[in-house]
């Protein structure tokens, strides 16, 4: 009994203490240029979606986060979620704020999948540098339905005007703030 009142204060203790040391709000950069070198691509995919140079299938947009359809979903309704603001290219560098954003849209966008295409469930993945494509930082908020293999490679590549009807179906199930 005794220990066990130990290992309680002691957990609640080191729980305390966790608490009161304020994350960073991003690595440095010099720490995160070590662990994943290179610099942000102007002209990559994404920054050319978010300045209307290259079309994709929207299903969110506002000031700092857009969300369109993954070209090549690992299930249908496979969404991306990034930032219009920040040009962080992982985890690493982005700024908590910003992260915070692209998580509260990626929320919305899983629950407006299971409403609009009737999946069981969603999943969120986010790559840093190995099994990035795109270095542009964004979530993949991926529809899960039961029965199903669990998929997490692309499928074949789909074009825009395919994936457009189940972006409108999301986009017409998306809660409100």
């Amino acid at each position: 009994m005794m220990m066990k009142r130990i290992g309680l204060i002691a957990s609640m203790t080191l729980l305390a203490g966790c608490a009161t040391i304020p994350a960073p709000r991003v690595t440095p950069a010099a720490q995160a240029q070590a662990l994943i070198p290179g610099s942000y691509e102007q002209n990559n995919i994404f920054a050319k979606i978010i300045r209307g140079e290259a079309s994709a299938a929207r299903v969110y947009e506002d000031d700092a986060v857009v969300a369109f359809m993954d070209i090549q979903p690992v299930e249908r309704g496979h969404v991306l979620v990034i930032s219009k603001t920040s040009k962080a290219r992982n985890l690493l560098e982005i700024d908590l704020a910003d992260l915070d954003k692209i998580m509260a849209v990626a929320r919305r966008v899983g629950q407006a999948q299971m409403k609009a295409l009737g999946a069981n469930g969603f999943s969120i993945e986010q790559n840093n540098a190995y099994g990035q494509t795109v270095f542009h930082l964004h979530v993949h908020v991926i529809p899960r339905y039961r029965g199903q293999p669990w998929g997490e490679k692309g499928g074949p590549r789909q074009t825009v005007e395919q994936l457009t009807p189940d972006a409108e179906r999301i986009k017409a199930e998306l809660p409100a703030n």
